[in-house]
């Protein structure tokens, strides 16, 4: 029982004459454990399989990772007590993926293996939703004489059982007004029948869906699909970067490589970085492919997640729409996977496996022979370098469809704005102008700030204090309606003071601007308007989205300000203007992404103005006009920026050009966590090969989060599979000082 489990998903031996199963539990050891196959199990049983078994002094569930003819391991095996639910088992073909995972990733296998589920499924504790449906017997079908016997009540049910067919127990006692007795004796005497039946939970809380049909391709969206079904119909897993300005018609052009797809026998999964974006690409999908489409992301409830996983796991569903944990949908015939904004963060995991779902739909691809295209409008440099390299194949939309004219942006320099005013703006005048123009035409508004809550610090000017999280190294955010300072890290709320904690001052004030205080300033400029905000404080439960932004496309809402989840994928014709409040706030961070990051946000709020029949215009407000990110970003032209950045990168060695490990130690003893990461720099640092750099330890960006210090050892350079292959071992599975966190991010996209 004591053999390491080292290939995950192999088939070793043909599986029906296979005796010993490797399992993995939802523990940490990074290890599988060898079982004996029963007798009456072989044949039965595979890789991917839940067992139930005996661990230790109790019994547990876990994954079969390999079978094989016999063990490595020398004595007498325990035997596998049962099979659980054959139909809610991992597809071998996933098991390689997690794998990749777990050895790329530097993750315990049993980490890679637990992804590739739900939890609500991996428990096998969620059972399917039944419901007590009634129905008319024979009896019932014509209304004669024993008919007109019986109760005006009971004659009801049974008329409005012939009009609708057959209905839930609770639904039809709610619409006709009855008691369950009065069904029940109708039940008795043979009129009704109940039954109960499996349901499903519904995600999409059964809402109508217009169907449509395919629309007519401009010449570019022909070529690029011409492209995507030539690599479908080869297997060939070719990778697209599909790259086309705002409103070029990318969906689209999704939607007929995936009806190319189904046609052909196979599934498709539909990547999109933000639950937000979600319902909208959903009814996008569901009008042109109805029930064959499921969804899969964060915001469902664990039955309408049980119940989507096992529509698609049983065939019922092929097309899988959701964030990043779609893209494990359990599909045995995969054609096709679409990541749309493939340059978003929010495919990054942030938790072991830290994975990049863009990157690992790349790995699941060739592992199945499916075509996988990435599409954004501001790429990632990373694809566009694997394009440039001959990696990825580059297929471009470079023009709105219906030929309609890019936005027209301008850059306000609010240095001057505030030297005309006497004091710093929030608002320059020509944005206030177009904001007045706009409401007055009865178009609508977009305004973005990158940063929630109403100010960003409360500041003492009497002694100069600053209110500090105590847990982490981040001053507090003012959150006025709620009369609170929040930590946006560590989540800990505290009474606003109404005088200095450390001086007793009066004269406290709260500096800085978040969305909650542009929200306040609009409605004190523009009492006529219906205003609403999106944000994480607002966007509060799984409704939320969907509620503000029917809001806003019904024309309910005149001004929409939000933070960066405004900022891409939302398609509504009336937004004539987008504002952009602070266009630099993280052009000074302390990441060589920063640049990149100010880019995309920029361009991509930008293209969601002028999508309809009215031309768009985008106000940018900045004190760095100058900067080449800015400059580009008002051109929408990705390839200047991409030829202006590039030359930093590769002089520094920094990704695209190289790949990144960065090694994180944490501790809530600040000495502990500085010494592990010292002792481990000098254990690492004679093994690497000359190519890699090293830089640290140092303390992190943010040093201190959530009562833990905090520091990093970036490694870059060299062939990043010899790299995690010699990390892997120095942490996975190793012992460090008692307290203190040790854990690898491969490929990182933030650094604080």
């Amino acid at each position: 029982m004591q053999q390491r489990a080292d290939n995950i998903g192999s088939e070793g031996d043909d599986e029906a004459s296979a005796r010993v199963a490797q399992v993995v539990f939802n523990l940490s050891l990074d290890k599988g454990f060898d079982y004996a196959i029963p007798p009456a199990l072989r044949g039965q049983l595979r890789a991917g399989s839940r067992v139930r078994v005996s661990f230790g002094h109790s019994e547990r569930s876990g994954f079969v990772v390999s079978v094989s003819a016999k063990s490595r391991h020398p004595g007498r095996l325990k035997p596998i007590l049962a099979l659980e639910k054959q139909n809610e088992q991992i597809p071998s073909q996933l098991l390689g993926l997690a794998e990749w995972l777990a050895r790329y990733y530097c993750c315990p296998k049993e980490h890679a293996v637990r992804a590739l589920m739900p939890a609500v499924v991996r428990s096998g504790a969620m059972k399917h939703k039944q419901l007590f449906f009634v129905s008319l017997t024979l009896r019932a079908a014509n209304f004669g004489e024993d008919f007109a016997a019986l109760t005006e009540k009971q004659q009801q049910v049974i008329q409005h059982l012939h009009r609708q067919g057959a209905q839930p127990l609770q639904e039809l006692q709610s619409e006709v007004g009855v008691s369950a007795t009065v069904i029940n004796t109708l039940c008795k005497h043979g009129w009704l029948h109940k039954e109960k039946r499996v349901v499903s939970r519904d995600p999409f809380h059964d809402d109508l869906i217009q169907p449509d049909s395919p629309r007519e391709l401009t010449t570019d969206q022909e070529a690029a699909l011409e492209r995507i079904n030539a690599s479908q119909d080869a297997k060939d897993a070719q990778v697209f970067l599909l790259h086309g300005v705002t409103a070029s018609g990318k969906t689209e052009v999704y939607l007929q490589a995936i009806h190319h797809c189904l046609e052909h026998g196979r599934d498709a999964i539909v990547l999109v970085p933000e639950i937000s974006l979600t319902p909208q690409t959903c009814d996008r999908f569901r009008r042109r492919f109805g029930n064959l489409v499921s969804v899969l992301h964060s915001g469902l409830s664990d039955g309408e997640r049980f119940d989507e996983w096992t529509r698609i796991n049983e065939g019922r569903s092929r097309i899988a729409v959701g964030a990043r944990s779609a893209l494990f949908a359990p599909f045995r015939k995969l054609g096709l996977i679409v990541v749309d904004e493939e340059h978003e963060n929010s495919y990054k995991q942030e938790d072991s496996p830290r994975y990049n779902a863009r990157d690992v739909a790349v790995l699941r691809g060739k592992l199945e022979q499916a075509c996988v295209v990435l599409g954004s409008a501001t790429p990632s440099l990373e694809s566009y370098y694997n394009c440039e390299i001959g990696r990825y194949a580059l297929v471009e939309l470079p023009e709105r469809v219906d030929a309609s004219a890019m936005p027209a942006v301008e850059l306000i320099d609010m240095a001057e704005e505030a030297a005309l005013a006497g004091q710093a703006q929030l608002f320059s005048k020509r944005l206030k102008e177009l904001i007045l123009d706009r409401l007055h035409k009865a178009e609508q508004i977009m305004l973005l700030l990158n940063r929630r809550g109403y100010a960003t610090q409360l500041l003492c000017p009497q002694c100069g204090y600053v209110a500090t999280c105590d847990n982490c190294s981040c001053a507090y955010t003012y959150h006025r309606k709620a009369a609170q300072l929040i930590c946006h890290l560590c989540g800990v709320q505290l009474a606003a003071p109404e005088k200095c904690p450390q001086c007793a001052s009066k004269e406290i004030r709260y500096t800085g601007v978040g969305t909650e205080k542009i929200e306040g300033i609009l409605r004190a400029l523009y009492p006529q308007a219906t205003i609403a905000r999106m944000d994480s404080d607002t966007m509060t439960s799984k409704d939320s989205y969907k509620t503000v932004l029917d809001a806003f496309r019904a024309g309910r809402i005149h001004i929409l300000v939000g933070t960066q989840m405004i900022a891409k994928g939302l398609d509504f014709p009336n937004v004539t203007l987008v504002g952009v409040i602070q266009a630099d706030s993280q052009l000074h961070l302390p990441d060589f992404r920063s640049g990149e990051r100010t880019f995309q946000l920029i361009t991509q709020v930008a293209g969601r103005a002028g999508r309809g029949d009215c031309a768009g215009h985008v106000v940018v407000q900045t004190y760095t006009p100058y900067h080449f990110a800015l400059q580009a970003a008002i051109k929408h032209d990705f390839k200047a920026f991409y030829a202006e950045e590039m030359p930093g990168r590769r002089m520094l060695d920094f990704p695209p050009c190289s790949r990144m490990v960065i090694v994180h130690f944490r501790s809530q003893e600040e000495a502990l966590a500085a010494a592990t990461a010292e002792k481990f720099h000098q254990d690492v640092l004679p093994l690497l090969e000359p190519a890699v750099q090293i830089i640290g330890p140092m303390p992190a960006p943010l040093s201190k989060v959530k009562t833990y210090y905090r520091f990093q050892l970036q490694l870059r350079g060299g062939s990043i599979l010899k790299l995690v292959a010699l990390l892997r071992p120095l942490v996975v599975g190793r012992s460090f000082p008692k307290g203190v966190d040790v854990y690898l991010d491969v490929d990182p996209r933030n650094l604080m």
